[in-house]
């Protein structure tokens, strides 16, 4: 085993427009969120965690990568949404010897996501021209423990973030997790998928990164030059809380996003919180 503890750097990649089929409420502006994407990289080696969207993406991912000197090993997917693996196929062409890994739960809807984008164009009509015409989906990993320079990396399942099937990569030598869309830091979350019912498991879930007690929290989606600081993981859930506790007033789309926007203004991305309310309101329905 290695001595050397790992270390973790962080890629962002900008909040930034793209082509909303949506109708969009008053003052909504269609941007897509902040993404990360994570180095944890030993004296030689280093793994990727997240591919992010774009080719855009993967190019500035693989530059700011291989401006650290390590070989890639390997890129691992916390998650099954699309904006945070279809980068892969562009990335791996800047690192042939490296292969994409993610948990079986998330290469399934990793691939059920592939096959509603070629039916429905649900990511291609949203970013024409920036998206692989054949998507490389992750390899299934046959272990949740991934060897960096003979330091571990434990990959744990804990189930629902803002999808069921949510995987975290936890880093002991360098006190740090990486969370993928289970916490985010200064951004509105996303809750098409996640009813009042999954945001308690949500909840849940963060107690689980929680309990790790690391000094290092890395979120999927989180703003610019925003630390990766553990008090995001209470900041997550008050966020969820929030929510749930205002969608219960039962009002419309626009009262439970200005009654976000006053407990949480403070976070980039309100389109997300958009997104989240019409798909909360519709749910009544």
């Amino acid at each position: 085993m290695g001595t050397s503890p790992l270390s973790i750097d962080v890629y962002v990649a900008p909040m930034r427009p793209y082509t909303s089929p949506d109708q969009l409420g008053e003052g909504e502006v269609a941007t897509w969120a902040p993404s990360s994407s994570t180095l944890i990289s030993g004296p030689t080696e280093g793994i990727l965690i997240d591919a992010l969207l774009t080719f855009e993406n993967a190019d500035q991912i693989a530059a700011w990568a291989k401006s650290f000197g390590k070989k890639i090993t390997g890129v691992y997917i916390t998650h099954g949404h699309s904006d945070h693996w279809l980068g892969l196929a562009r990335l791996l062409e800047h690192f042939p010897e490296a292969r994409g890994y993610a948990a079986s739960e998330v290469v399934g809807r990793a691939a059920w996501e592939a096959e509603f984008n070629k039916a429905t164009k649900y990511w291609t009509s949203r970013f024409p021209g920036e998206l692989p015409e054949t998507p490389v989906l992750p390899k299934v990993l046959n272990s949740d423990e991934i060897l960096v320079d003979g330091q571990v990396v434990n990959l744990i399942h804990v189930g629902q973030g803002d999808v069921e099937g949510s995987t975290i990569f936890h880093v002991p030598s360098a006190d740090a997790v990486v969370c993928g869309d289970v916490v985010y830091n200064n951004v509105h979350m996303m809750m098409y998928e996640a009813d009042e019912a999954k945001r308690g498991a949500w909840i849940a879930s963060i107690d689980v990164v929680a309990a790790l007690n690391a000094k290092i929290v890395v979120a999927g989606h989180k703003s610019v030059g925003a630390a990766d600081l553990p008090e995001n993981l209470a900041a997550s859930q008050r966020y969820l809380r929030d929510f749930t506790t205002l969608a219960k007033k039962d009002g419309t789309v626009r009262d439970l996003v200005h009654g976000m926007l006053e407990l949480h203004g403070e976070r980039d991305q309100p389109h997300t919180l958009w997104i989240s309310a019409r798909a909360e309101v519709a749910r009544r329905a």
